[in-house]
């Protein structure tokens, strides 16, 4: 039996992934509803971060792992294109998002959670209790 995704350090990757996801929702909110003509591209990235998060949070603290697996594969590959795309274009993004500049914003935090994330569900995967 495959351990829980939400033990031992799974209660740490959970409470991280929890507080990304209130901090990008809460960010992505305030920017969509008082700021969206200056950066509707950016701040719709900030919007869709912050459901990769909550569908994380939910699916680590569940163990639901396919969708977990899912959502932190779609994180990763999330915050390296956009911030590659906002490295080589900076005037594509006006304003930054949670992944602009691989996480920058965040102490690059976005970049590695996603690594982290799927390790866990990797060393997980097959241990028994």
């Amino acid at each position: 039996m495959a351990e829980p995704t939400s033990a031992g350090f799974g209660r740490v990757l959970v409470a991280i992934y929890a507080t990304f996801a209130l901090a990008a929702t809460a960010r992505a909110g305030v920017q969509l509803a008082t700021r969206y003509d200056e950066a509707p591209l950016a701040y719709l990235l900030s919007a869709l971060a912050a459901v990769v998060y909550v569908v994380a949070t939910i699916a680590l603290a569940g163990g639901v792992r396919l969708t977990a697996s899912v959502a932190v594969t779609f994180e990763l590959v999330g915050v390296l294109v956009v911030g590659t795309l906002s490295v080589l274009d900076p005037a594509a993004f006006p304003d930054e998002t949670v992944w602009s500049v691989y996480g920058r914003g965040y102490a690059f935090i976005p970049l590695v959670l996603p690594i982290v994330g799927l390790y866990w569900l990797r060393r997980t995967a097959g241990t028994r209790r």
